[in-house]
């Protein structure tokens, strides 16, 4: 097999792995190196794909041959599909050619799981480091950490890439024991917790020496797969949380289970990915990150999963009517933050823009405030918006009217004159 037929199979075989982004990386230009990460402010966030594509990132697999049976895993060892592996030379030189033409920025690798998580690291260690020592490649480098490889093995790798991922794919340790019985929970926390203390002993190493080796620069990811297992929305962002808490993680990222293999204990290949759940933990996410909500104030037992039909933040609002209407030239940046239709940007114009006159409604528009959202939540001046009445079944449905050119609609059909009404 030639190196195209393996970049063919192996970057197909990679295409089901969100967790690429590169935000948080900044290696400048380097003497005698070619290559940098400060060119794309927003990261990377792209791949080289087999149908030719042109894009920032190559995103590869070293192999998909794998030694572990996860049942939701299309690279899964008892799964018949056609296998291929890069040498450490072949994939370093193919990464070097495809940055010289101008194709990428850096490179994504992962790689199913070789004879055994330390042989397999071993070998994306060879491949990092041709491309750091001998190609001088100083561009971005995503790796995966694979679970149950050892310390030692992890340490070399962070030192060689800008960023680490351990993914966790399934949300729940039943989940694992079910549908990927060679992985453990502890193999893949441990890990991640010696990337975050490493790290974080790489920035007191910086403080005092400037020239001080950086390990993992641009920090660690996850990648959780969501409709494969029966865990619900707040099992899964409590996870989250658990994991921006103790592990800070840049980024958790979320990935609808495409049903690929037939498998009893999988959704049937009939069932259509859940995106729009998908789109709402991300939502969510991001009030966890920059607007912050827990995952106990979004979610709880009685109210196990997001309603698809508003985002996570209109949501919460809904079931807190007693927290509103905020008045916008009183409030403080938190409560503001609270406000649906009210951002991160928003809220700080808001604060600048009120030190030198009283807001009033229309004045909110203008400071990138979504009205039709934020109308019912907020007052300026102690005035709400004229005309404006609802009750909290109105509300309801006003709130999922904005919100319905953002969900999936239904296929057109042709009318006929004699459909019942």
């Amino acid at each position: 097999m030639d190196v195209y037929e393996k970049l063919t199979v192996l970057t197909d075989a990679a295409k089901y792995d969100a967790a690429c982004t590169s935000s948080g990386g900044n290696r400048v230009s380097k003497k005698g190196y070619i290559g940098n990460t400060s060119t794309s402010v927003a990261g990377c966030c792209h791949t080289f794909s087999a149908d030719g594509r042109c894009v920032s990132l190559l995103k590869v697999l070293l192999t998909n041959r794998c030694v572990y049976d996860c049942k939701y895993c299309v690279n899964r060892r008892s799964n018949e599909t056609k296998r291929a592996a890069f040498t450490p030379e072949e994939l370093a030189d193919l990464t070097i050619q495809f940055y010289r033409r101008n194709y990428i920025e850096g490179l994504f690798l992962s790689s199913g799981v070789y004879r055994s998580p330390d042989y397999t690291t071993e070998l994306m260690i060879r491949t990092l480091r041709l491309l750091r020592e001998t190609y001088r490649f100083n561009g971005y480098i995503h790796a995966k950490a694979i679970p149950g490889t050892s310390p030692e093995l992890v340490e070399q790798l962070g030192f060689l890439a800008d960023r680490l991922s351990v993914n966790i794919e399934l949300p729940s340790e039943a989940g694992l024991k079910t549908l990927a019985p060679d992985k453990t929970k502890q193999a893949i926390l441990a890990p991640m917790g010696q990337i975050c203390t490493r790290g974080q002993q790489s920035r007191e190493e910086l403080v005092k020496y400037r020239h001080a080796p950086k390990f993992a620069p641009a920090g660690q990811s996850t990648q959780l797969i969501v409709g494969a297992t029966a865990d619900t929305d707040f099992h899964i962002l409590r996870l989250t949380q658990g994991l921006y808490d103790r592990y800070k993680l840049k980024r958790v990222f979320y990935s609808a289970y495409v049903p690929v293999v037939e498998h009893a204990l999988l959704p049937s290949k009939d069932t259509k990915p859940p995106l729009l759940r998908e789109h709402r933990l991300y939502q969510a996410d991001w009030l966890l990150r920059f607007y912050g909500f827990r995952a106990e104030e979004l979610l709880d037992e009685q109210n196990p999963d997001f309603n698809p039909q508003v985002d996570p933040k209109c949501s919460w609002a809904l079931s807190h009517l007693d927290f509103f209407p905020v008045e916008v030239n009183t409030a403080d940046y938190e409560t503001l933050l609270r406000i649906p239709g009210v951002g991160v940007t928003s809220a700080k114009r808001i604060l600048v823009s009120r030190r030198t006159h009283r807001l009033r409604m229309e004045d909110l528009r203008r400071l990138g405030v979504v009205m039709k959202r934020a109308q019912y939540f907020l007052t300026a001046s102690g005035k709400m918006a004229e005309g404006l009445r609802f009750t909290p079944d109105s509300l309801l449905r006003s709130l999922i009217a904005a919100e319905r050119p953002l969900l999936p609609q239904q296929e057109a059909v042709q009318l006929s004159l004699f459909d019942p009404v």
